[in-house]
C-alpha cells in the first residue's frame, strides 16, 4: 500500500516550515505544522542541522522506512539530484555544490529516494492546483507577490518555475515594479514618508490618502506585465499569492480593466492556501509520481 502521508517542507531565506500532508484528503494534518527561523548565511552544517532538526520533530512518530519528504526550495538548485547551485546570493552561499539531498537523507535516517525537491514558486502553484484555487485547471500562470517576484507556469497540471522576476519591464525589471520595495519607494515618492510593507496601506482602520493611487498603479503595472504572457501562453487563469495578494481587492479592478482593454478576459484569482500552498504542492509530487511504496 502506498503511504498517504508526506512531509511538506518550505525553505525560505530566513525560515523553514514543515507539516505532514495527507495526500488522500489533500490538506495539512492538524497540529503538525512547525516553523523555525534559520540564519541562511551560517555554515552549511549549521543550516542543515537546523532544517533536519525541525523535520525530525514533525516526523517523530513515523518510522524511517515510511518517511516521504518533499521540499520546496529556492533556486538555482538541481532539483533532480538535490544539489545547491546558489552562489551569488546572500542566502545559502555556504551550501553551494553541497549534495543537500544526501545530507538530509543521512540526518533523517532515510534513503535519498525518499526525498524530492521542487522549486518554491512551482510548489506554490502546484499546491493551488492540487487542492486550492486552481483545482481542476491545467494551464495556469502563478505569481507570488512579496519581497520578490516568484513566477510559475503549469502545463497539463504540472508546475515549473517560470523565472520571470528579471524580465525587462518599463525602465528596469519586473521585480522592481511588482514587489514590496516598489510600494515602499512609491509611497515615499508621493508622501515624503517611509512605510514598511504593504499591510499598512491595506488597512481599513487607518486609511491612507495615497493608498488608492498606489494600488491603482500597481494593478495597472501588473496587468501590463501579464498582457504579453497571457497572449503567449493562453492560460486558463492567473493565480496570485504572496503577502501583496492579501490586498487583492484593492488592485484587481484596475488590473482587470487593463486586461479587458486589451481584449483579454482571463480569470485572475487569489490563492486559497496562502502559506500552506508550497507545503501541499511539494508533498503532492508524491501523489503524482510516487517513487517509494510501502
Amino acid at each position: 500500500m502506498k503511504n498517504t502521508l508526506a512531509l511538506g517542507v518550505d525553505i525560505g531565506g530566513s525560515h523553514i516550515t514543515a507539516a505532514l500532508i495527507d495526500l488522500n484528503d489533500r490538506m495539512l494534518v492538524a497540529g503538525t505544522i512547525k516553523r523555525k527561523d534559520v540564519n541562511s548565511v551560517q555554515a552549511a552544517d549549521v543550516i542543515l542541522e537546523s532544517w533536519c532538526g525541525l523535520m525530525n520533530e514533525v516526523l517523530r512518530d513515523i518510522p524511517a522506512k515510511e518517511r516521504l519528504v518533499a521540499i520546496a526550495m529556492p533556486g538555482p538548485f538541481d532539483y533532480e539530484n538535490g544539489i545547491s547551485l546558489i552562489k551569488d546570493q546572500e542566502k545559502f552561499r555556504n551550501l553551494y555544490l553541497h549534495n543537500v539531498k544526501a545530507e538530509i537523507a543521512t540526518h533523517l535516517n532515510i534513503e535519498e529516494e525518499q526525498i524530492s525537491f521542487i522549486n518554491d514558486a512551482a510548489g506554490f502553484l502546484q499546491g493551488e492546483i492540487f487542492s486550492g484555487t486552481a483545482d481542476g485547471k491545467q494551464d495556469i500562470i502563478g505569481l507570488t507577490l512579496g519581497t520578490g517576484l516568484g513566477a510559475a507556469r503549469s502545463i497539463a497540471g504540472i508546475a515549473t518555475d517560470a523565472a520571470l522576476w528579471n524580465t525587462p519591464f518599463k525602465t528596469g525589471i519586473a521585480e522592481d515594479y511588482l514587489s514590496t520595495r516598489w510600494f515602499e519607494a512609491r509611497y515615499e515618492a508621493l508622501s515624503g514618508r517611509k512605510i514598511k510593507g504593504v499591510k499598512a496601506l491595506n488597512s481599513t482602520a487607518h486609511p491612507d490618502q495615497f493608498a488608492g493611487q498606489i494600488f491603482q498603479e500597481f494593478g495597472e503595472n501588473l496587468a501590463e506585465f501579464l498582457v504579453p504572457l497571457i497572449r503567449k501562453w493562453e492560460p486558463e487563469a492567473v493565480i496570485l499569492g504572496g503577502n501583496i495578494a492579501n490586498a487583492y481587492k484593492r488592485f484587481v479592478p484596475y488590473l482587470e480593466a487593463v486586461l479587458n482593454s486589451h481584449g483579454l478576459h482571463t480569470e485572475v484569482l487569489p490563492a486559497r492556501l496562502k502559506e500552506d500552498a508550497s507545503l501541499i504542492g511539494a508533498a503532492s509530487c508524491w501523489e503524482m509520481k510516487p517513487k517509494h511504496k510501502l
